[in-house]
């Protein structure tokens, strides 16, 4: 698929027409791709497969070449990555999962702004890639707002897996913007002098608005980090209170311990052995030691 940029409008076109434009679009699937291109390039494409995982930029003579790999949200292993091609004033991408195809579709249905062109495109084609993630990155924070709140309420269930999902999805995030950062950067860079210098500082433009998105993404993972202490002090307040709950238990049948072993010597010389009332009075005694245990305890947990 052919796309020029001519007169405010982007519209599709011809393969002559469009290397005949000055400025243009192109999209291909790999496929496609293969069976237009010449050896070095197919050769590239083929290099390009094993860095799919990767959004980066490399310069050659006469072309810049890049992948982008956009993870999905909330889906680890659904992720988008496909190839693109800068050259003077034409942009060309290879994409099998459709992405670039969407956005196309959506800027020739549109008026563009005055003085469209190649550069122009690009800046919103990236954009359009990070347009929504401001409120996904406010979506994890309110997931990790609640599970601190169910921290504190004691409700909180499968905290250690929940949050490692979470701390997951946000260093794949950070991985990402770094990535965006140091690709718009390489753009702005201009090396090869294929964008224009009214046009080009639009790319620093978006390498600002990535690196707010992953400076925002550092944040959440610092927060995440402490709603996770905040966890583990949970859980240690609740193992101190079952301490405090046996210590106790343990103080109040010491004594009676001491009696029972005291006792259960049975020695002839042992004038309770033989005592009518014997047994009434060990129990007696028993339950004024813990009477008295409880009401010490009492007083010191009030005071």
């Amino acid at each position: 698929m052919y796309y020029k940029i001519e007169k405010d409008r982007m519209e599709e076109t011809t393969m002559e027409e469009w290397e005949k434009k000055a400025d243009g679009v192109a999209l291909f699937t790999s496929a496609d791709w293969e069976q237009a291109v010449q050896i070095r390039a197919s050769y590239l494409l083929e290099q390009s497969r094993d860095h799919l995982r990767f959004c980066k930029l490399e310069s050659y003579a006469d072309f810049l070449f890049g992948t982008l790999h956009i993870p999905h949200k909330r889906h680890e292993k659904q992720n988008v990555g496909f190839a693109f091609y800068i050259l003077e004033n034409k942009l060309i991408f290879i994409d099998d999962t459709g992405l670039v195809k969407n956005s196309l579709e959506k800027v020739t249905a549109g008026k563009l702004r005055k003085g469209y062109n190649v550069e122009r495109f690009l800046y919103d084609f990236l954009l359009s890639l990070i347009e929504e993630d401001v409120l996904y990155l406010a979506e994890i924070e309110k997931d990790i707002t609640k599970m601190e709140e169910a921290i504190l309420a004691r409700e909180v269930e499968d905290f250690n897996y929940r949050m490692l999902g979470l701390k997951k999805e946000i260093s794949r995030r950070y991985r990402y913007y770094s990535q965006l950062t140091d690709l718009g950067e390489s753009l702005f860079d201009n090396e090869m002098d294929f964008f224009g210098k009214d046009d080009v500082a639009t790319f620093r433009i978006f390498a600002d608005r990535v690196t707010r998105l992953q400076s925002e993404t550092q944040v959440l993972r610092e927060y995440a980090m402490q709603v996770q202490e905040v966890y583990q002090s949970e859980i240690g307040i609740r193992q101190n209170d079952v301490m405090k709950v046996l210590t106790m238990v343990t103080t109040i049948f010491l004594p009676l311990s001491l009696i029972a072993g005291w006792y259960g010597m049975n020695f002839v010389q042992m004038p309770e052995l033989h005592w009518t009332y014997g047994y009434p009075m060990v129990i007696a005694l028993s339950g004024v030691i813990v009477s008295v245990c409880l009401w010490i305890f009492k007083k010191k947990m009030n005071s």
